[in-house]
């Protein structure tokens, strides 16, 4: 019904009492602060007390404030242009031990993944395994991901093709073959691509199966889906956080690695021949270790 708990906040706002309001407003017009205040400095700043805003949080159907901080960030992450992005990277990093910063956060990030991803979503995106072909899909940051999912699974099946992003018409000249056989894996996350969302649109009305890795089920690629991958991609500069989508990837190849253990070391045993007699690989000297010296 809201595409975001900003519009919710925006939709409810006439029936909140005279403090729900002052927490309304002051989340509506300074949303990219409030994603990273305490219930303490939220209260404060919009001229409430702490309880005031907890309960402002139940009124919303909300588990309480943690859950509401976490939706206004999801928001934040979805509206703010590339630009607001690196102010609000200033703000929060200002003074802080960047590299701890950062990688905390994909610490983080992974953490809540592993924790909460759909182990069932997860065996039903194994379908790969079935399928004739397999399109994989992303675009704009998630290009880089289509990219390094596409090298592994091409070294497991022989029916992997990579959609990469082009011009509008382009990709559904490319796409224009899927079938009820085929599988499409498409990855995307905010913010999201409008090409991506209407490729992912024609494969559901071809009749594909939709593999969708995203940042949760409500985003526009999860609608239709036959399986879908929640990794959590929250900012900790400008730029969204690559790591979890990542660590679901390889968890994803290496099930079907395990599934197909006896292909995959075959398919591997002719590559490394072949690797070994063109070269294609260096080998690194020997006794390049303190011991050896």
């Amino acid at each position: 019904m809201y595409n975001d708990i900003l519009a919710k906040i925006e939709a409810l706002s006439s029936g909140f009492s005279k403090g729900q309001k002052l927490i309304a407003s002051y989340i509506l017009n300074h949303f990219d602060r409030a994603a990273y205040m305490t219930a303490s400095k939220l209260g404060e700043e919009a001229g409430v007390s702490e309880s005031t805003v907890v309960r402002f949080a139940n009124e919303l159907g909300l588990s309480g404030y943690p859950q509401l901080q976490g939706e206004i960030r999801e928001s934040v992450r979805k509206r703010l242009t590339s630009v607001q992005r690196i102010a609000l990277a200033n703000d929060r990093l200002r003074g802080e031990d960047i590299p701890a910063a950062v990688l905390s956060a994909d610490m983080e990030n992974i953490r809540y993944t592993m924790e909460n991803l759909d182990r069932e979503a997860f065996d039903r995106a194994t379908a790969i395994l079935e399928a004739k072909n397999i399109y994989i899909i992303g675009m704009r940051s998630s290009a880089c991901l289509a990219e390094f999912m596409n090298h592994y699974l091409s070294l497991v099946f022989d029916n992997v093709r990579l959609v990469r992003s082009t011009s509008g018409s382009e990709i559904f000249d490319r796409l224009i073959g899927l079938t009820p056989d085929d599988v499409m894996i498409a990855l995307s996350f905010p913010r999201y691509s409008a090409r991506m969302i209407n490729a992912v649109d024609f494969a559901v009305q071809s009749g594909a199966r939709v593999i969708a890795l995203t940042d949760n089920k409500l985003a526009p690629i999860a609608k239709n889906a036959y399986a879908t991958l929640e990794a959590r991609s929250d900012m900790a500069s400008f730029v969204d956080s690559l790591a979890a989508p990542l660590s679901v990837i390889n968890a994803l190849i290496a099930a079907v690695g395990m599934k197909r253990r006896d292909e995959v070391t075959k398919t591997l045993t002719k590559r490394e021949t072949l690797w070994e007699r063109y070269h294609v690989y260096d080998v690194a000297p020997a006794g390049n270790d303190d011991a050896s010296k």
